[in-house]
């Protein structure tokens, strides 16, 4: 006969497992570093270039100290060379340089920017990172319309950088850090007082919101309700780069999702061979008619004159082709050697506009050669990283992460990018290629790595096929 005990056998009730603070503040830290690499600019046109730059550099100390007491597992032995073969040859080139402060200064800004990269691909997870790219946008993208808004308010006019509300009319609107055509249908530039900045930023959340909406993430209508505004303000920035860009992470998107289907390597060689083909006779006829595309995106054919600055540029590579210049990014203005050497609607030039134009001047073919050879590995790594299988024992299965499509987007639209600015080699660009080619050596499958296992242990959270890390 059945008793009834006071003395069940089930364990007693406890708490769920809840992430420590310590990691939450860790992470809110990566998103305030997320965020100033994102808005840099906007940093230089609030408080000042000096107090930016002080700025950066105080962020940089506060990521050492906190990766150095936190010390997350990481394997020295997998970092991307590439990226550091670039750090070494551009640091040399202060021996030959024609303007060794702005190569002292520029370098230094490369190796903070690179620190930091490092830092966040170091202390989390694949998921933690697109979750924090995700924040460090929304707070572009939220301080940007809210910044356009006030000025079209209570301004009702231009702003000029550090909040000053000119007498008069500039002669050219490229001074102004809002232009206050919010409501007049004109370009707007957010807090980035550049309009080509807000679009690619734009671009980047839209890319990183509908990612995490596909891998599961909870309050789905809210990214559907940051993906319109991201779209918006794209729109608004109405640049002609970051169009060609979304155009190009959408055609990988539906590669790399055709790829995943394809069920033996012929299929794939096949898929292969037939997207070659089309995007080679794209870009030609691309370029054959660029007249009509540039047109119908509002631009000239030249790019809105970046022909003439590349023209310029090539002359004095031309000079010192194999070790180039100096490096110098961006181009200080204050630096004699680029102050008034092209100038472009009175303002002159910090950058040449093209990635490559620019580290041929730098740093000669060997720069060119390794910078080649690091988005070569990169979207190498990037493209298969989406494109394979989670596997690392006998099992072969398992399903896609669709976090795994974040990485090979972003690089899409840094390759289109590099072609008409050199954003890529500066800031949040150079940040998320390190950051992005470190996380894919260390952690080469979602939820499987030291980074992943030790967040996971930490949070209580168990994959359901046994391996270690957060599910996707």
């Amino acid at each position: 006969m059945a008793v009834l005990s006071k003395h069940p056998v089930s364990a007693p009730p406890s708490a769920p497992v809840r992430e420590k603070t310590r990691h939450i503040l860790l992470r809110g830290w990566c998103i305030v570093v997320l965020f100033l690499a994102l808005s840099g600019v906007s940093w230089v046109n609030a408080i000042g270039a000096v107090a930016a730059s002080a700025l950066t550099v105080a962020a940089s100390v506060v990521s050492l100290v906190l990766w150095v007491a936190v010390r997350p597992p990481v394997n020295w032995r997998r970092v991307p060379w590439f990226p550091m073969a670039y750090l070494v040859w551009a640091a040399l080139s202060v021996v030959w340089s024609q303007w060794p402060a702005t190569t002292a200064i520029t370098w230094g800004l490369l190796v903070l920017t690179t620190m930091q990269g490092l830092f966040v691909a170091a202390v989390l997870t694949w998921r933690e990172i697109l979750r924090t790219i995700g924040s460090a946008v929304k707070w572009c993208l939220g301080l940007s319309i809210l910044f356009e808004l006030a000025v079209a308010v209570f301004v009702r006019g231009p702003l000029l950088p550090e909040f000053v509300i000119p007498a008069q009319r500039a002669a050219d609107p490229i001074v102004y850090w809002c232009r206050g055509n919010l409501f007049n249908g004109g370009r707007i530039q957010g807090i980035f007082g550049n309009a080509n900045l807000l679009a690619i930023v734009a671009l980047v959340g839209i890319i990183v919101f509908a990612v995490r909406i596909a891998a599961g993430a909870p309050r789905r209508p809210l990214f559907v309700a940051w993906i319109v505004l991201a779209a918006y303000l794209m729109y608004r920035g109405s640049s002609a780069t970051v169009y060609l860009s979304a155009v190009m992470a959408l055609l990988v998107l539906v590669t790399v999702l055709l790829m995943r289907t394809a069920p033996t390597p012929a299929r794939r060689t096949l898929y292969y061979a037939l997207f070659a083909v089309v995007g080679v006779g794209g870009a030609l006829t691309a370029w054959l008619l660029r007249d009509t595309v540039f047109t119908a995106l509002g631009r000239s054919a030249d790019l809105t004159g970046r022909e003439r600055i590349w023209q310029a540029v090539l002359e004095r590579v031309g000079e010192r082709p194999v070790v180039g210049w100096g490096f110098a990014t961006p181009w200080l203005p204050f630096d004699p050697h680029f102050d008034r050497w092209i100038v472009d609607h009175g303002q002159s030039v910090m950058q040449a506009h093209n990635m490559w134009i620019d580290v041929a001047l730098q740093l000669g073919v060997i720069g060119v050669v390794i910078m080649a050879l690091l988005y070569l590995a990169f979207l190498w790594r990037t493209w298969f990283f989406a494109v394979d299988r989670p596997r690392w024992d006998l099992r072969a299965d398992r399903p896609y992460s669709p976090l795994s499509l974040a990485p090979t987007l972003i690089a899409a639209v840094l390759v289109v990018q590099g072609i008409a600015e050199s954003e890529p080699l500066l800031l949040w660009g150079w940040m998320f290629v390190v950051m992005l080619a470190f996380k894919i050596k260390q952690s080469p499958h979602v939820g499987v790595g030291p980074a992943e296992q030790r967040v996971a242990i930490e949070r209580g959270e168990l994959v359901a096929d046994g391996g270690p890390g957060a599910p996707a």
